[in-house]
């Protein structure tokens, strides 16, 4: 699976966590996992590891997955990394594993837009839940148009990073092709001037289209819940392994 350089290039992974430092989107997934009585969960596309050190600290087991090395670089730095198991990789090619719960958080699920890697990462995530155990993801609902709001006015923010200095930073939309957005993230770094710049494409599905996908996979659907921190505009998939 093809890494996009937010991720893969160290620089800029080094900068996902102080710009995005609010991670409430992440509190319903450890709800979910207490819910279902979770204690052994697999995060796909883990990233810089914020989840998955969130559920280890409370007791849980947890395999964090990502194909991108300088993000897991990341993980592995920071305190209690040692209570994960690390993989660098994605969900189609995992070692055997039995968890309860898995998880793909933020914009993981919508980031797998080929259809054949989707396919593979649900049976790969399916592979790896027990039987009864669920697969959480959440999708962002096409109807409410999202990538209108991606250009450099609503966009821009100046931030002030440790270690290097102040770093501005928008997003752009530069194709709109059917259900695939793609757009580009572009970093200045005002204390050096230097700028980089990082291309992607999400996948928007439509409910069906999901849901069909998770019939296919041995999946039923149990629920498709609403995102608190963002009331109408995602889809939170949650689906159970059948067989």
């Amino acid at each position: 699976m093809a890494v996009d350089r937010e991720f893969g290039d160290p620089r800029l992974a080094a900068l996902y966590d102080p710009l995005d430092p609010d991670r409430g989107d992440l509190d319903p997934y450890l709800r979910m996992a207490q819910e279902f009585g979770a204690g052994r969960v697999l995060d796909i596309g883990c990233g810089t590891g914020v989840f998955a050190l969130l559920l280890a600290g409370r007791g849980t087991e947890v395999v964090g997955v990502d194909p991108a090395r300088a993000s897991l670089d990341i993980a592995r730095a920071k305190p209690g990394a040692d209570r994960v198991r690390w993989l660098c990789g994605d969900a189609t090619a995992l070692p055997p594993l039995r968890v309860d719960m898995a998880t793909m958080t933020a914009n993981v699920a919508q980031a797998i837009a080929d259809p054949g890697e989707w396919r593979a990462t649900l049976r790969g995530a399916h592979g790896a839940l027990r039987p009864g155990g669920h697969l959480v993801f959440e999708t962002r609902d096409p109807a409410r148009r999202a990538w209108e709001h991606w250009n450099r006015a609503a966009t821009h923010a100046v931030t002030e990073v440790t270690g290097v200095g102040p770093v501005e930073s928008w997003v752009e939309l530069t194709a709109l092709e059917g259900p695939l957005v793609s757009f580009r993230w572009t970093y200045v770094f005002r204390a050096t001037g230097e700028v980089l710049t990082s291309d992607s494409t999400l996948r928007f599905r439509e409910r069906g289209e999901v849901e069909a996908d998770l019939l296919a996979t041995g999946y039923a659907v149990a629920d498709v819940r609403d995102a608190p921190d963002r009331p109408g505009r995602e889809l939170v998939f949650v689906a159970r392994r059948e067989r």
